[in-house]
């Protein structure tokens, strides 16, 4: 390829580059250009708790594992490969599900506003209606969020806190470094009064604590029996409530099992060994949920903000996973005959504030493209 198409390529990276505007996250934020947006989400959310009420904790817990890996960018939801495995192959992902109900909703979205709401700001309106559907608080979701493109799964590991961790170990090795706080663990652990869980992770409580074939000695002696009717060593296909009795609705039950000692992970446990968050929880003993209900608001919106692209912050996107495809096959385009109108709908995009990363992407296979001239 020749110097001047060389420059061209570069000058229009570099024309694509001015339009970016870090404006953040705003609440209502496809107002004009999808304004029925969290209709339809709210819409469909309704049609699948009734068929699958089972879903809502997954798919509350889809937007925790999404942000916690590399920021709120809807990469939990990429495809990877045998020799590249994406997040969603990683050990602490491999039971997430609800990726059908995200598909779902996104292609309700399209043929309502083709290319406009990431898929990130669906797992986030998706978590905020799993909860309200869950009879839980609703809060006001700022959305605005752009979609990334790295999913690796060994990320997965480095960023998202293990069950069998202690309250300091989560809050210094995961939630400090994201702007999170103290107050942010104990709220959001409230979460765990929906879903189930997978005997695997909590097992070792159970058969093998400290690696002599004990079981937790912090586990109330009546729930830990229970557990190990349900639960069989090596047994890594039974579910169990997180929250027994409760665990299809949102509410404070959660702390009053914690201060009982009857909840499946030392990570929910160890939550009596902060004082702050056992002060906490036995304010919900005696109180009604407001104060949980407005604070897992607060600590949501505040989750949803880590490491967030916004305003044009388009990556470069060249491997999707289904939902996402992207199919540029525009003979003119290919054949590098004409590719004026590819650009000026991209700039369109840009300067509106809507660029539809992640249809008629023109930059995601553009470049590449330009480069065989």
């Amino acid at each position: 390829m020749g110097l001047s198409k060389l420059l061209l390529v570069f000058s229009l990276l570099l024309l694509f580059s001015s339009f970016t505007e870090a404006n953040g996250l705003k609440v209502g934020f496809y107002a004009k250009s999808c304004p029925k947006a969290e209709a339809i989400v709210s819409k469909e959310m309704k049609r699948v708790m009734k068929l699958a009420p089972s879903l809502a904790g997954p798919l509350l817990r889809m937007h925790f594992h999404d942000c916690f890996v590399n920021g709120c960018d809807g990469s939990v939801l990429l495809n990877g490969t045998r020799s590249s495995p994406a997040e969603k192959d990683g050990i602490p992902n491999v039971s997430l599900r609800g990726f059908g109900t995200i598909d779902g909703i996104k292609e309700k979205l399209e043929e309502a506003c083709p290319g406009i709401v990431s898929c990130a700001d669906i797992l986030a309106l998706v978590a905020r209606d799993a909860v309200v559907l869950t009879n839980g608080p609703f809060w006001d979701v700022p959305t605005g969020r752009r979609d990334g493109r790295r999913s690796v799964a060994i990320d997965t590991l480095r960023n998202l806190p293990p069950p069998f961790f202690n309250f300091s170990q989560i809050l210094n090795g995961f939630f400090a470094p994201k702007g999170l706080n103290a107050k942010d663990i104990i709220v959001l652990s409230g979460g765990h009064t929906i879903g189930t869980s997978h005997c695997s992770s909590f097992s070792n409580r159970l058969y093998n604590f400290t690696g002599k074939g004990d079981a937790d000695p912090s586990l109330d002696k009546y729930y830990l029996p229970k557990l190990k009717e349900k639960c069989k060593p090596d047994d890594v296909t039974t579910i169990v409530e997180m929250d027994p009795g409760s665990f299809k609705t949102f509410d404070a039950s959660y702390y009053k099992n914690v201060l009982k000692r009857r909840v499946l992970f030392t990570s929910d446990q160890s939550l009596l060994e902060h004082s702050e968050a056992k002060a906490y929880l036995q304010r919900q003993i005696y109180g009604s949920p407001s104060e949980f209900f407005k604070d897992f608001g607060v600590s949501m919106v505040k989750m949803g903000n880590i490491q967030v692209l916004t305003g044009n912050e388009v990556w470069f996107l060249l491997f999707l996973s289904s939902l996402m495809a992207v199919k540029i096959d525009d003979p003119d385009f290919l054949d590098g005959k004409s590719n004026s109108h590819f650009f000026n709908d991209a700039l369109k995009g840009f300067s509106s504030g809507s660029f539809p990363d992640l249809k008629h992407a023109v930059l995601i296979s553009g470049f590449p493209l330009l480069m065989d001239f």
